[in-house]
């Protein structure tokens, strides 16, 4: 199956055909650099990023773009604030950027461009549109007129007259008409500057991206990427001075992620709802946010919530286990080749789902990159192998058996590192597992190591109301003990015992 895209701009899935063959111009709209990066920031970054390990997994050669804004009204606004230069915090939080994003496991796209690093190209996009007439200047700024272009609507599906009648936009006398927008700011005192033919001013946002995408990708180029809350006017509005200033197609496919709604309702500041990247990590593996966002499909809204994220994090550590367990299990004799009939005769339902699970997961990731459904094989190749590990107990497998567990553990790593999961060797997950977990109680390991020991004793003692005592206070701190003939382990709970 050759890979199909749902593209906004036409409303349907459509095969896949970059403009060159085994290579992909990629554009995926950036952040602007304010403030700390939140969890819608999160879900955008990783789609795009399973995206483009993808693409790469095909065979392409990708160039992927992906930009910063590093001068707008926000950033001045907390420059101010704060009192200092306005590349101090574009500085600063392009900085946590990177860290957030280096946490989350993201590849680094082949280029970040600045905003401010490109002012002459946006300035010869602004010149050639108020060459053509589909810019004028007004008091001392330059604004893009929306009815000098005809196809303006093409990936919002709006109507322009519907658009104009029911604007709610901020009344600004200047504008010829409520819908157009501006391409060059004058500057207001005491704000950064650039020189332009229509006076000292700055860029606006929308011709940021056509500037940045044009330069490195060329006029017309592959995909273009960004949440659904960029499709109207951001992207509607990349296309307008795009094709109006070059004459040519700008992105030919438009790929856009759902939105992250906090225990159902939609993320925002003003309900106080807002989650940074931090916070949740703070309590939860970052492997554990990417399953939950790639559990879902790209264009699917996700519900953020203390449930959802637990069962991606208990799905993870059920990827991790099955894998610790396959890898030692079979370690001594998992090398040895045997024939595919005799590996089907050790359990053919696993080996079914182990040796279809790459022809599975590619028809699933064509199919407009839809990791729900990949996940989905990935977890019934887990379930069966835990299943076959299950019925040997304790003891180690060999010939064949220690063959087959082998290869399905290694298919069932391989394909989670497609999306960027499995990345860590397991006995590395489960010790970062648990310190990061028991953070979270407030009880340090010595703390907890000494109550084992004084439950131990008073066990062996036959003191097994104080035995009983210890492991009640620590399941009240969500520190679950497991007695076996090893000893004693432990595990941080998601929630509270229940009386």
């Amino acid at each position: 199956m050759a890979l199909q895209i749902y593209n906004t701009l036409t409303g349907k899935k459509e095969e896949f055909l970059p403009l060159e063959p085994g290579r992909v111009k990629m554009y995926v709209c950036g952040i602007t650099v304010y403030d700390l990066c939140h969890i819608g920031h999160a879900r955008s970054a990783i789609v795009f990023d399973v995206i483009y390990r993808f693409l790469r997994s095909l065979g392409y050669q990708v160039s992927y773009v992906r930009n910063f804004t590093d001068i707008d009204d926000k950033i001045l606004r907390r420059a101010a604030a704060e009192g200092v230069d306005y590349r101090t915090i574009a500085n600063r939080y392009i900085q946590t950027f990177h860290e957030d994003m280096d946490a989350l496991g993201l590849l680094p796209p082949t280029l970040e461009p600045l905003a401010t690093d490109h002012i002459p190209e946006m300035l010869d996009i602004v010149g050639r549109l108020v060459e053509k007439g589909v810019a004028y200047k007004a008091g001392t700024d330059v604004y893009f007129s929306v009815e000098g272009f005809s196809g303006y609507g093409m990936l919002s599906g709006r109507d322009l007259e519907d658009m104009v009648a029911g604007a709610r936009v901020e009344v600004d006398e200047n504008k010829r008409n409520p819908m157009d927008f501006v391409l060059w700011k004058g500057s207001k005192p005491g704000e950064p500057s650039w020189e332009s033919p229509w006076g000292p001013g700055r860029p606006g946002w929308h011709i940021e991206c056509s500037a940045m995408a044009t330069k490195y990708l060329g006029i017309t180029f592959d995909l273009h990427g960004g949440g659904k809350d960029l499709v109207f006017p951001h992207h509607e509005n990349e296309i307008a001075q795009s094709q109006a200033a070059f004459g040519a197609p700008f992105a030919r496919y438009w790929v856009h992620n759902g939105f992250v709604n906090i225990d159902n309702e939609k993320m925002s500041k003003s309900l106080g709802n807002f989650i940074t990247i931090r916070d949740v990590l703070e309590s939860v593996h970052p492997e554990s946010l990417r399953l939950f966002v790639i559990s879902k499909h790209y264009r699917s809204p996700v519900d953020f919530s203390d449930e959802t994220v637990g069962e991606a994090e208990r799905g993870l550590e059920r990827l991790y286990s099955t894998l610790e367990a396959a890898l030692e299990k079979s370690a001594k004799e998992g090398q040895t080749d045997f024939s595919e009939d005799v590996l089907k005769k050790q359990d053919a339902e696993l080996h079914e789902k182990m040796t279809t699970l790459p022809a599975l997961f590619a028809e699933s990731m064509n199919n407009d990159f839809n990791t729900a459904q990949a996940v989905g094989y990935i977890f019934a190749l887990q379930r069966n192998l835990q299943r076959f590990l299950d019925t040997f107990g304790r003891k180690n497998l060999k010939g064949p058996a220690a063959r087959l567990a082998a290869l399905s553990a290694e298919a069932m790593r391989a394909h989670c590192r497609l999306m960027g999961l499995l990345m860590l060797e397991p006995r590395a997950f489960f010790e970062r597992q648990r310190t990061l977990k028991l953070k979270t109680t407030g009880m340090s390991e010595e703390d907890l190591n000494t109550l084992i020991e004084l439950r131990h004793k008073a066990r062996l003692e036959k003191n097994f109301a104080e035995a009983d005592r210890i492991r009640k206070e620590l399941e009240e701190k969500r520190i679950q003990l497991e007695d076996s003939p090893e000893g004693t382990k432990w595990r941080v709970s998601l929630q509270p015992a229940v009386e």
